[in-house]
């Protein structure tokens, strides 16, 4: 929770403070202070002053939470600068489903290390490749194409559309508080809120699911608790890649609606299978399917904000990571209070109920009206595309 609040808190401030910095410099500032809150876990058991552990315990999450909040608002500010409107989604599902894959080999590799060191062994050996990617990336990004020696003439063409450019201090400040005036994105922000349930259904309590219901071993069930997130891996791209040629065939107002409207409701059905499947292999598999059509909306959901704000992507991003994060806040001591009984058929049934209303709240969400001059007439394939 404390991860979660720092989290959720700092997402509109994180856009401001990405604006200000660009991405560059924010991403690797995220990146520095996530590996000094994962270290100050390791080493908050050896103060050996007890009224100290649990304060600094919960001050290294919450900075954790802090960090990370900047990450997505300022990854979609990227995306603006660096794709055309059309690749909006597809490039937020690479994104995510980048993040997935990551999220897919922490079940088992934390599982061993643990089984055959510790925890803070764990924490210390999954952080020395952040530590390289943080030094790679700030000696080879850049915030805008224009400044990447490695971007063509032919590519930078590619990329530049006619959007008002973003604005600095206190205008953006005054962006961020005009967008609650943003009825879809109030209405996305809402329906993400209800969908992020299953988001951390899955991704904070999979693992104890499937030891304390379904009886797997803690190594199986590190194996086992993978698979939903290699199932979002490939889903959150396909779904961004599969919502921007839905846009390019019959429009952005069918496009955008089009996944979401089908893959929650999908969700739903599968959430129900998980718990009523007899055989827990069975019940692993209906999870996966559960997640990952959660996860085929991602692109939908993040492209949609971004539309309905052009310019001002980070910002609406944040707005709609707020209510997304919202959400786990409020699923969190649910989840818990549930789980402590064993009640895990409510647990997936609340899940189950909140993904068909988060569908239903995308009847009102319109993204049609957009007019973009500088871009491109939408097409399908391409260099850029990739």
């Amino acid at each position: 929770t404390a991860f979660l609040v720092g989290y959720t808190i700092f997402q509109v401030p994180g856009a401001l403070v990405g604006r200000w910095l660009g991405a560059r410099r924010t991403v690797t500032t995220i990146g520095i202070i996530t590996l000094a809150a994962t270290c100050a876990t390791c080493l908050a058991p050896r103060l050996h002053i007890p009224a100290l552990l649990f304060p600094t315990l919960l001050l290294a999450r919450f900075m954790l939470g802090v960090a990370q909040a900047a990450l997505f608002p300022v990854a979609s500010g990227a995306i603006e600068d660096w794709f055309p409107t059309r690749s909006w989604a597809f490039a937020q599902g690479l994104l995510i489903g980048g993040i997935w894959l990551g999220t897919a080999a922490t079940p088992p590799a934390i599982a061993y290390l643990m089984a055959h060191w510790s925890w803070q062994v764990a924490l210390y050996a999954t952080s020395i490749p952040s530590l390289l990617l943080i030094v790679v990336w700030q000696w080879y990004a850049r915030d805008r194409p224009a400044e990447h020696p490695g971007v063509s003439a032919k590519e930078l063409a590619e990329v530049r559309r006619s959007i008002p450019g973003r604005s600095e201090g206190g205008k953006a400040l005054r962006l961020v508080l005009e967008l609650r005036r943003n009825r879809p994105l109030m209405l996305i922000t809402v329906s993400y809120f209800l969908t992020n349930y299953v988001f951390y259904l899955v991704t904070f309590w999979c693992f104890l699911y499937l030891v304390q219901d379904r009886h797997f071993s803690i190594l199986e069930s590190g194996w086992l608790a993978s698979l939903p997130f290699l199932a979002a891996a490939v889903a959150a791209p396909a779904g961004g890649r599969l919502c921007d040629a839905l846009c390019a065939r019959f429009g952005d107002r069918l496009g955008m609606r089009a996944i979401p409207q089908l893959a929650l409701p999908a969700a739903a059905l599968f959430l129900y299978l998980t718990v009523a499947a007899r055989n827990p292999y069975w019940a692993v598999v209906a999870l996966s399917a559960a997640f990952a059509w959660v996860e085929l909306t991602e692109g939908p959901f993040w492209a949609a904000a971004m539309r309905v704000a052009p310019a001002n992507s980070m910002n609406a991003t944040a707005v709609l990571n707020t209510g997304g994060n919202l959400g786990g806040v409020v699923a969190t001591p649910i989840i818990a209070a549930l789980s402590a009984s064993h009640s895990w058929l409510a647990v997936f049934a609340t899940g189950a109920i909140l993904s068909v209303v988060a569908a239903i709240l995308w009847i009102w969400v319109d993204v049609s009206d957009l007019q973009n001059p500088g871009e491109p007439e939408p097409r399908l394939g391409g260099a850029s595309d990739a």
